[in-house]
């Protein structure tokens, strides 16, 4: 939840900013994805349309998402603090605000019996630009870490055969006409592409991290893990480089 409803806040967010879709709008695609959504804790607790609104009149211009793990703090600067948030919670969301920097991390939100929303906490962030891949990078480092990983994965568990579900999932990224574009309207077709290849991949590993090791050598679980590590570090720069291309200069 936490990885799904940061991208489509970075990809929305943006698109509104670049004038692609209206404020109603954003919000609307947002909370389709995770439910109802608010910002700040109480009792400064507004709406996220509201809260939006205020940022946008202080000076938001960008919005970036982060997407790190432990050891890899991808799309974030810091400060400390900011960055613990977002490792424990998966995703971050960093907006621009003129020389400031504000972090949003989401966690769920649940009121009562029924009630299951997004609550996104606020933390000071540092200024600086992350250190994050350029679309083309990343597109190339995705396509060579999916074929590695393709491989050890076929090879790896070919003692017991590949689950049917893992099957599926490696033919569909050969499918071009599946139509799942997880960006907003105004990126560049390259962006729409790698982010839905990256969403397809992310499916891979999640199953992939699942297997029963039984059969398999301790030779085969090491080789299998590093290929899962490697293409998840990959899929998580595809995402956050295809959302922060927003404002990348069409070639």
């Amino acid at each position: 939840m936490s990885k799904d409803v940061a991208t489509a806040l970075v990809a929305w967010g943006n698109a509104w900013l670049t004038g692609h879709v209206g404020l109603d709008e954003a919000v609307d695609a947002v909370e389709k994805s995770a439910g109802p959504q608010i910002l700040g804790g109480a009792p400064a607790e507004v709406t996220l349309r509201r809260g939006l609104g205020d940022l946008r009149v202080g000076g938001m211009s960008a919005f970036r998402l982060a997407l790190p793990a432990p050891g890899d703090p991808l799309g974030l600067t810091g400060p400390p603090d900011l960055n613990s948030a977002a490792i424990d919670a998966g995703s971050a969301v960093v907006v621009r605000l003129g020389e400031r920097a504000m972090g949003l991390v989401p966690s769920e939100d649940r009121r009562g019996s029924s009630y299951v929303g997004v609550r996104w906490t606020t933390w000071g962030a540092a200024p600086g630009l992350p250190d994050v891949p350029s679309l083309a990078d990343a597109d190339r480092q995705l396509t060579l870490a999916m074929r590695d990983a393709t491989e050890a994965l076929l090879t790896v568990d070919g003692v017991s055969g590949v689950p049917p579900e893992i099957t599926d999932a490696l033919a569909d990224l050969r499918d071009p006409h599946r139509g799942d574009h997880p960006l907003a309207p105004g990126y560049p077709p390259r962006a729409h592409r790698l982010a839905a290849l990256a969403g397809r991949l992310s499916l891979v590993v999640d199953l992939a991290r699942r297997l029963d090791d039984h059969g398999l050598t301790a030779d085969q679980m090491l080789r299998r893990g590093e290929a899962l590590r490697l293409l998840d570090r990959a899929v998580r720069r595809a995402q956050v480089a295809a959302c922060n291309s927003a404002f990348d200069p069409v070639p």
